[in-house]
């Protein structure tokens, strides 16, 4: 039984991992449960092996594409018998095999023209169409009138069912038809031989066409395109492409060794100087003409911008959130920094934030903390001068002015302390405007520190170290000994980093 299956043309369908393989069965094996097939199709492309063996276990579907001998079996009754799936009960040579499953169809085999014509492989559906014809021709080519109708229908295409296409706008046959430009030709003149893509790879040059491309581009003037191993520089959007001079980022000197230096988001370095330094630096811009008042309100600026982003800056301040109004603490000492502090919240009072004041009272104050009071008197915001009147639930922001350079005995009076205490026990985040610089002489943890001009060594306890721009001239750095460049680019408030 086995033998009689053999010349048949299969189709067998091995799963996603091996694929589908056509090819004319040569030997089928029922001790081993094998079957072999000669010159064989995998996927539709031709194997380069002349045969292929597969197992039983393998086998998902298999298929009978073309039976020898079995074209009168056909004809009687008038079902092609192409397509048809093979069970263990329908021949010997498929006994033990898988059942096939109904879903997949089979792939076609191609074409090849090798001169012989009975070992050809052809697809389910060219047999289907070829056998079923065959059958009905003959009956109906009996009619003379059909016999000229078919004659004059067969001369204009090649295919049997194919139906003539309308011609174009162009008469007497100049343009063939769209089905014959597409299957006319001729299928012997399709070579037997896959077309040698690595061959022909082979023959171009690159690199002399690539060079003959500079050569022409140099001698024209044009611009060279670079040869394939170079890759074109990529910028940023805030990158400058023309070529300048190598970036210098210690910009910045100063006449003694700077026990901390610090450095700007762009690399700068930013050098610490200290308190007497500082001190003289303010003392001869004063002389140019930088005054206190000008000095408080700068520094009163850039503290309100720095408090304003820190308490959600356009997120929360703006018309639509009128009810989450932010509520900043401002603690204050008799003293200039005190004035500094009072200046920055008349500016967030102005900026519609609730801004309470603290300042104890004296029977005698400086005359900078009376101007910037009698300014903030005029805004909605609240001064007291009691412990008691500081709210007792947590506010948004705490702004610490109260420590100062000099004056250490204001630490020893018992207002302070009780302020201290508060702030501590208030658990709300905490910025220091121009803090000391021992570690010993803060009462309150901050979370940020501005410094002014030029950074102090503060130490860990200031927390993240900002530097704001209060308008010193560049003439009155170097009058001092410091060789300066401005670090602050387009802004007047900088977050410095420690190196």
């Amino acid at each position: 039984m086995a033998t009689d299956w053999l010349g048949s043309i299969v189709s067998i369908n091995c799963g996603e991992s091996l694929g589908v393989y056509q090819g004319r069965v040569s030997a089928v094996d029922q001790v081993s449960q094998t079957i072999s097939l000669t010159r064989p199709f995998h996927n539709g492309v031709k194997c380069l092996v002349p045969e292929v063996t597969f197992r039983a276990g393998d086998i998902t579907e298999l298929k009978i594409l073309e039976i020898p001998g079995a074209e009168e079996s056909r004809a009687d009754t008038g079902i092609p018998g192409v397509g048809c799936q093979v069970g263990p009960s329908q021949n010997g040579a498929g006994r033990g095999l898988r059942k096939a499953l109904a879903s997949s169809a089979p792939q076609s085999i191609p074409r090849r023209a090798d001169g012989r014509s009975q070992d050809m492989a052809v697809s389910p559906q060219q047999q289907c169409s070829k056998s079923y014809m065959d059958r009905h021709m003959e009956t109906l080519s009996q009619s003379k009138g059909f016999r000229r109708r078919h004659n004059s229908w067969s001369s204009s295409s090649r295919h049997p069912n194919q139906v003539t296409p309308k011609k174009s706008g162009l008469k007497n046959g100049q343009m063939k038809s769209k089905d014959d430009e597409c299957f006319g030709d001729d299928i012997d003149e399709i070579p037997d031989t896959d077309f040698d893509f690595e061959g022909n790879l082979a023959l171009f040059d690159k690199a002399a066409v690539f060079e003959e491309i500079e050569t022409y581009e140099r001698r024209s003037g044009t611009r060279s395109r670079g040869t394939p191993s170079e890759k074109p520089a990529r910028y940023r959007h805030d990158e400058n492409i023309l070529e300048s001079e190598p970036i210098v980022y210690r910009r910045i000197v100063v006449p003694q060794n700077a026990n901390k230096e610090f450095c700007t988001d762009s690399g700068l370095v930013v050098p610490s100087v200290s308190y007497e330094l500082h001190k003289k630096l303010l003392s001869v811009a004063e002389r140019h003409g930088l005054t206190l008042e000008r000095r408080l309100e700068m520094t009163g600026v850039c503290a309100s911008q720095m408090a304003l982003s820190l308490l959600g800056g356009p997120n929360r301040l703006n018309p639509k959130n009128v009810h989450q109004r932010p509520t900043v603490a401002l603690l204050c000492g008799p003293h200039v920094k005190g004035a500094q502090g009072i200046s920055c919240g008349r500016h967030l009072s102005n900026h519609d934030v609730h801004v309470i004041l603290f300042l104890p009272n004296f029977v005698k104050m400086l005359e900078s903390i009376t101007n910037e009071l009698n300014l903030f008197s005029k805004t909605q915001g609240q001064q007291v001068s009691s412990v008691k009147d500081l709210p007792d639930t947590p506010v948004d922001l705490v702004i610490n002015c109260l420590d100062c350079h000099e004056n250490a005995f204001l630490r020893d009076q018992p207002w302070y302390k009780a302020v201290v205490d508060w702030a501590n026990q208030n658990r709300a985040p905490v910025l220091s405007i121009d803090p000391p610089i021992s570690e010993m002489e803060l009462g309150i943890d901050a979370k940020w520190s501005l410094a002014l001009g030029l950074p102090l060594p503060l130490g860990e306890r200031a927390g993240r170290v900002y530097l704001c721009d209060i308008g010193i001239p560049q003439k009155v750095f170097q009058e001092v000994g410091i060789n300066y460049h401005s670090p602050f680019g387009c802004k007047f408030v900088i977050p410095l980093h420690s190196t």
